[in-house]
């Protein structure tokens, strides 16, 4: 008798965890969902105060390109700014920096909310083998983290560095599980005439990025969801 009460228990248990595991992941998806809808849609235009905004740097072209893009954008409503470039990177940063000075410079008022460069690990450097970095792609997530949950920017710009994939994935989580909302917007390489380049197509295929834009119309016939904005540059 206390077999079988004890084996009733057992099964009545399994069952409640088995249905609250279900529970909760058909919760987790459905919240997927939900952020996927909500992320195609443009940008909410209620107010026009400013919001915080992060800039993913790459070295090479894509830090040249998104300095382009800088120049023309709205800096009291993208305010304040803060700039990210991989850890080995050593020019990109340098760059915002003179960008930033020059528009004080013309401003030729104080800055009230300057502008704030940080550094991230790399996940793999070229030519690093598959295994090792298994590793420094933990250590780039962990890190990712750590300046998603400081900086807690409301837009995110990138334009193809593989830095901006860990920290593209983390503010989608934070989107899922409510902590914060960041609009992620990815502007690819002009370079990209045929097919989307590795972080491209991780944040199109996932659905990470709110919207993704492209600068030859070859792409978008390709990709149907990315936004053919022309030659940028």
């Amino acid at each position: 008798m206390e077999k079988a009460n004890g084996f009733s228990f057992s099964m009545v248990t399994s069952t409640a965890i088995f249905s609250s595991v279900i529970f909760v992941i058909t919760l987790i998806l459905v919240r997927v969902l939900y952020v996927i809808y909500c992320s195609s849609r443009p940008m909410s235009r209620r107010t026009q105060k400013p919001v915080s905004t992060l800039i993913i740097l790459g070295s090479g072209g894509h830090t040249a390109e998104m300095i382009n893009l800088l120049a023309v954008l709205q800096k009291d409503r993208f305010n304040p700014r803060f700039y990210i470039a991989a850890a080995t990177d050593n020019m990109s940063l340098q760059k915002a920096e003179l960008l930033e000075n020059s528009l004080a410079a013309e401003n030729g008022t104080p800055v009230n909310n300057p502008a704030k460069f940080m550094k991230i690990y790399r996940s793999r450097e070229v030519g690093q083998s598959y295994i090792t970095s298994i590793w420094t792609t933990l250590v780039a997530m962990a890190h990712a983290l750590w300046l998603m949950i400081k900086i807690r920017p409301e837009v995110i710009l990138c334009n193809g560095p593989g830095t901006c994939v860990p920290i593209c994935a983390i503010a989608f989580i934070f989107k899922v599980f409510g902590i914060r909302w960041s609009s992620i917007f990815y502007i690819e390489s002009i370079a990209r005439v045929k097919r989307l380049s590795l972080s491209g197509l991780l944040l199109y295929k996932l659905r990470i990025a709110d919207q993704l834009f492209v600068q030859w119309p070859r792409l978008q016939q390709q990709y149907p969801r990315a936004i053919y904005v022309g030659r940028l540059m």
